[in-house]
């Protein structure tokens, strides 16, 4: 388990925090979950962000949870989205890719995530997609998975949970061999003798199921990768 006072964070960015080894940050003990390379929690202020950089054979999922996202990309995209939608970018041979906070007065938060694909060099790809249909309350809502319409080039699986204090929910497995990263972005919640607060992260392997308490309201974002 990884408490939330005990991520690293950017040396540039004040608001940035790192899961795993990122930029300047390396801890041999933190490089990844599986086929989970990056879990960064990104508070940005208003106009700032990160200029245009390049991305190759990764794949990337972007959620916003509080603020406007604007993101482009060497493609000629370019959106702003908010708390229900998202992200989606396989980077294959290359992309060069920005993201801003939208807003003149108000600060943008998101989670920036990177997942080791399982082939490379395809062409790259990028889309925005609304998941609020596919997201239902007190329960555990899968809302991208392979060979659906909102999927990435690896074995994966994320997940959405908002739930009142006091609900317990069992999460399934879905795939062989893998593992979930458990994120708390807000709450408090209870796995087994584990209490897990906001920020906080824990991976989970060896299971085939695993039951989540809410201690609080709480939202929880599953990520089950190939490990």
């Amino acid at each position: 388990m990884l408490q939330a006072e005990n991520r690293s964070h950017s040396p540039y960015i004040n608001h940035e925090h790192y899961h795993f080894s990122f930029a300047n940050y390396f801890n041999p003990e933190r490089m990844q979950f599986g086929a989970l390379r990056v879990l960064n929690d990104d508070k940005v202020l208003p106009e700032e962000g990160f200029g245009t950089h390049p991305h190759k054979n990764m794949e990337v999922v972007s959620i916003p949870l509080k603020g406007r996202l604007r993101h482009g990309a060497s493609l000629n995209n370019s959106h702003t989205i908010t708390r229900g939608e998202i992200q989606v970018m396989s980077a294959g041979t290359g992309i060069q890719h920005s993201e801003f906070n939208d807003s003149l007065t108000e600060p943008l938060e998101f989670l920036q995530i990177w997942i080791i694909p399982d082939r490379i060099n395809t062409p790259p790809r990028y889309r925005d997609y609304d998941i609020t249909p596919l997201l239902k309350h007190n329960e555990i809502s899968t809302f991208l998975a392979p060979e659906t319409d909102i999927s990435i080039m690896q074995q994966a699986w994320f997940s959405w949970a908002e739930l009142d204090r006091g609900i317990e929910r069992e999460y399934q497995f879905k795939g062989r061999n893998t593992g979930v990263y458990i994120f708390v972005i807000d709450g408090e919640i209870k796995i087994g003798d584990a209490i897990l607060h906001s920020r906080d992260g824990a991976g989970i392997t060896d299971t085939e199921t695993v039951s989540i308490e809410a201690l609080q309201n709480s939202t929880v974002l599953l990520m089950e990768v190939a490990v």
